[in-house]
């Protein structure tokens, strides 16, 4: 494709949030409370950069992109639960949330805990639910998307971050927590389009996965940038949380200027990864400059 990747994200974001809102029950559906704090979770903005993944890698390897709809919708299902349960009082404690209330202010903790609790196992159906795919590759996305978002993911990353507060860590030890914390899921949606792909050489599938892990740890690097430099309406959260919260970042660590060098230099070795595709893997160099240029 010649044209450049942003002039799609139209397209492609109006493709996930369609299918998002097929799967997901109606607001006026019992139990009605639940239904509407699951939706407005999922549909209260952002910028839908990991279904976006999805199907910036699926056309660098040539797929479909209905065959992309399920695994993207997934992906931001898992992702809309994981923020839920972060803007909670038990962990970060956030009341604005893409600009408006989080779900724990706009409705209550215990519908909160609930809606995100719902939303992930319907992550694992849509995934379940997928067709005209080989044999065996729905289970293979479900176990890529559970690995992402458990114990040896995000949610393990989590703890991590948790555990931090008010401590010092190495910078080999926060990009390890990022890694989980925020890469694992970016890396799934990355890899996601690579288990779709029938086929693929292992070394293509190799530098897939490197670009998936690379930019995940990038994209949080920039989140901490901006936490320090943004303003809360610009970013749509609270600015300055991190250091009210005592977290272990990159920025606190090693300063501003050499958090956006590392920041960089990541993207420079994900984009690397991507030599040997061309001009098939433009969308991905797109999306990769954008995490790293971003402003929110």
């Amino acid at each position: 494709m010649t044209a450049s990747f942003e002039s799609r994200i139209a397209h492609y974001t109006n493709r996930v949030e369609n299918m998002l809102d097929s799967v997901l029950p109606a607001a006026d559906v019992e139990p009605k409370r639940l239904h509407d704090a699951m939706r407005y979770a999922v549909f209260n903005g952002g910028k839908r950069v990991r279904p976006l993944l999805v199907y910036a890698a699926g056309e660098c390897l040539g797929l479909r992109e209905d065959t992309l709809d399920a695994p993207a919708a997934a992906i931001e299902l898992i992702h809309a639960f994981s923020l839920v349960h972060d803007d909670l009082p038990a962990m970060d404690d956030d009341d604005i949330r893409r600009g408006k209330p989080t779900v724990h202010r706009q409705f209550d903790e215990a519908t909160a805990i609930l809606a995100a609790d719902a939303l992930q196992p319907l992550a694992f159906r849509v995934l379940a639910d997928v067709r005209d795919a080989a044999a065996g590759c729905s289970a293979h996305l479900v176990r890529i998307v559970a690995d992402a978002a458990g114990s040896i993911g995000m949610t393990g990353g989590q703890s991590m971050d948790l555990a931090a507060e008010g401590q010092s860590l190495t910078a080999d030890e926060i990009e390890y927590m990022y890694s989980l914390k925020t890469g694992a899921l970016i890396h799934a949606a990355v890899i996601c389009a690579a288990a779709l792909a029938e086929d693929l050489p292992d070394d293509r599938a190799s530098a897939i996965d490197a670009f998936g892990r690379t930019i995940g740890v990038a994209f949080q690097i920039k989140d901490d940038i901006l936490d320090v430099e943004g303003e809360t309406e610009v970013i749509g959260k609270r600015s300055g949380a991190d250091q009210r919260l005592g977290k272990a970042t990159y920025p606190g660590l090693v300063g501003i200027e050499e958090a956006r060098a590392r920041c960089d230099s990541l993207l420079r070795s994900a984009l690397e990864q991507l030599d040997d595709f061309g001009d098939d893997a433009d969308s991905l160099r797109w999306l990769a400059r954008f995490i790293v240029e971003r402003g929110n």
